[in-house]
């Protein structure tokens, strides 16, 4: 018998949430569970994200949705993150759910609800839509009130210094 699954949210402006949500990836992985990892607003061929292909080695299911964000790739079209965020929401409701995964992780995914790409109503309703069994995490910075309200843990990340405020750019294997 499967146990009862709960909801994960990892948000703040600190460096972390990503690399916690891998870290219940592995764990997981390690205890025989099976695991669909979903990236949002991550663009791996452009900047690598080498955690994917980490995971997939460890028999992870990953799949990439709204492939990159305006903020760091000014000419992506906007319509086009919406459609794709969309259908993550989609895929993972109707599919994923039912595929058997002990754990799906939505990484990023609270972004597409803070910068308009998907309506939180939508990620509401995937929170409730959820199996019992599926542990459900959420990443990403601006976990509205009603998300987390909703959710079973929730963690802020807090950034009290970081090396971009001393002009320092993201390290290979440390930051991606």
């Amino acid at each position: 018998m499967k146990k009862n699954g709960l909801i994960h949210v990892y948000t703040g402006d600190g460096k972390g949430k990503t690399t916690a949500a891998i870290g219940l990836a592995t764990r997981a992985v390690g205890h025989g569970q099976k695991v669909c990892y979903c990236s949002f607003h991550k663009d791996p061929e452009k900047y690598g994200y080498n955690e994917m292909q980490s995971l997939t080695k460890l028999g992870v299911d990953v799949f990439n949705f709204a492939k990159g964000h305006p903020h760091l790739n000014r000419g992506l079209d906007e319509n086009l993150i919406r459609q794709e965020a969309h259908e993550g929401i989609r895929r993972v409701k109707g599919e994923f759910f039912a595929a058997g995964y002990d754990l799906v992780i939505l990484d990023e995914m609270l972004i597409s609800v803070r910068d308009n790409y998907l309506e939180e109503e939508l990620l509401l309703e995937l929170m409730a839509a959820k199996p019992k069994y599926v542990e459900l995490v959420l990443t990403g910075r601006g976990a509205t009130e009603k998300v987390v309200a909703m959710a079973d843990y929730v963690s802020e990340v807090k950034k009290i210094k970081h090396p971009y405020d001393q002009k320092i750019r993201s390290r290979e294997g440390i930051e991606y």
